[in-house]
């Protein structure tokens, strides 16, 4: 079910896509108290696999054991034990930028973050009552970015 809010679109619950001046209620993103983990990457970085996965290297703190391959991603996503944090909140800047030469490669990547994002939604509720999923992904798009990325995120609702 896709709920689009004004500015923000939710994809999933631990999905979301974002244009930059997003007017979006911080409650619904906060981590709730314990162990958390973020990363913050930019698109413009992630143009080829290989900047996909030197993104990742440098910013989410892959294990040595890392195969720099989508594979070996999905892997590393979907069994944190390597990175212990009770939630993990990943944002990337100009997320219409990714991989943005090969569609293919595109929806391979956001399956993975979807699937881990699946696996680790299990949700947590805050003091408010409010359902928030372990594992976030916030992409955010200029304004036609958005549009692109809601086309190619299409096969994951």
């Amino acid at each position: 079910m896709v709920m689009e809010r004004n500015s923000w679109i939710e994809i999933k619950p631990w999905l979301h896509l974002v244009r930059p001046d997003a007017n979006v209620p911080l409650r619904s993103w906060l981590p709730l108290p314990g162990r958390t983990f973020a990363a913050w990457m930019n698109g413009s970085d992630m143009g080829s696999l290989d900047g996909v996965f030197q993104s990742f290297w440098d910013n989410f703190r892959l294990p040595d054991y890392f195969g720099w391959n989508l594979p070996a991603l999905n892997d590393c996503l979907r069994d944190l034990n390597w990175l212990p944090a009770d939630q993990y909140f990943l944002f990337i800047e100009d997320a219409h930028k990714i991989l943005a030469e090969d569609q293919e490669e595109l929806r391979e990547f956001l399956d993975i973050l979807d699937r881990a994002g699946s696996k680790w939604s299990c949700a947590k509720h805050s003091a408010d009552g409010a359902a928030r999923a372990r594992f976030q992904v916030v992409l955010s798009c200029s304004e036609e970015g958005l549009e692109y990325m809601q086309g190619v995120t299409a096969d994951l609702r």
